[in-house]
């Protein structure tokens, strides 16, 4: 009781954070009572447009996504039994990023019903291709995590190349097109965007928290799971369905964004331990935070230009990648 206690103030607090950070930081200064006005309606109407049309909707947006992302990659990480696996890395990412793009450039999709429906069905065709692979390639009865993440590389590359052929093909649409590839909170991202996604993201969030026993037992090894009872099959079909649902879902929301499924709960393992029924909530906490920070350092850091949450999250979590892979042989040894 005093864990879920101390995990409801810590989710308040970050969810808090990060609305203070995206609401009151900008390119263009705006007084706290400013937009505390303008979010009650009272402000004049150049502050109203900033606060109510662009920062809150890119921060909730942020919010949810980042948290999805991040929970996504606890799941990714306890199915593969794979420190560095996140959505990103397994061709989860690409997949429902290319299966957007193609939507739009071929089918016409202009609402985000339709995305949602493209990223859907392009993240599970990203993580069955690339399960596949790993598996033809380990050739073993489950896939060895350096077989996934290799396979998983290898499918990202294609998928990204194919993507880029697409944007030089219809160069018209360039500027409708380029935030999927590397990621962004506007861009025509609105709450119509945010509303749409709430729905399967909330859904997979809850069956991820459902998913938390199993994946304690994942993490031993399949034997040791089937020895415990686990049906193996239903269990990696769930993980399957949770991953395409977080995942294509903040696809929709902020695009094709790395390294936030891996840092996050890299970060929160260190701080709440490896028990999944904590290390969920508590990495969709930091992959909040982490999405919220890069967009507000996006913001200003070239203001009045801006540069996409992508770049900056690549720039962080780059690094943070390499010091985790460091960790890792260093476990390992």
């Amino acid at each position: 009781m005093a864990r879920a206690a101390l995990l409801v103030g810590a989710a308040l607090a970050v969810t808090a954070v990060c609305l203070t950070l995206g609401l009151m930081v900008g390119s263009r200064g705006i007084a706290p009572v400013a937009v505390w006005q303008a979010l009650l309606g009272t402000a004049d109407p150049e502050a109203r447009a900033i606060v109510q049309d662009q920062r809150l909707p890119r921060t909730l947006i942020g919010i949810v996504g980042g948290a999805a992302l991040a929970v996504a990659g606890v799941v990714v990480q306890g199915h593969t039994r794979n420190p560095l696996a996140d959505p990103g890395l397994l061709g989860i990412t690409a997949g429902s990023s290319l299966a957007v793009v193609v939507g739009i450039s071929a089918l016409g999709l202009t609402t985000p019903a339709g995305y949602l429906g493209a990223a859907f069905g392009g993240a599970a065709l990203g993580t069955i291709v690339v399960v596949v692979i790993g598996l033809a390639a380990s050739r073993r009865r489950d896939a060895s995590p350096a077989s996934l993440v290799l396979a998983g590389t290898a499918v990202s590359a294609l998928l990204g190349a194919i993507t880029g052929i697409i944007l030089l093909l219809d160069s018209a649409a360039l500027d409708l097109f380029r935030f999927w590839t590397v990621g962004s909170l506007s861009a025509g991202r609105d709450l119509d965007v945010f509303l749409a996604a709430l729905v399967p993201l909330a859904v997979g969030g809850v069956l991820a928290g459902a998913h938390a026993r199993a994946l304690d037992v994942l993490v031993l090894g399949d034997d040791v799971a089937a020895a415990l009872g686990r049906n193996l099959l239903p269990t990696r079909l769930l993980g399957l369905v949770v991953v395409t649902l977080l995942v294509g879902g903040a696809t929709v929301a902020i695009g094709a964004l790395g390294f936030v499924g891996l840092v996050a709960p890299h970060l929160a393992r260190r701080v709440f331990g490896e028990k999944h029924e904590v290390l969920l909530p508590a990495s969709a906490m930091l992959g909040s935070l982490l999405v919220v920070v890069a967009d507000v350092i996006g913001r200003v850091i070239i203001s009045p230009a801006e540069l996409p949450v992508g770049v900056v999250l690549a720039v962080i979590g780059a690094p943070a990648l390499l010091v985790i892979i460091v960790r890792t042989r260093k476990t390992s040894a």
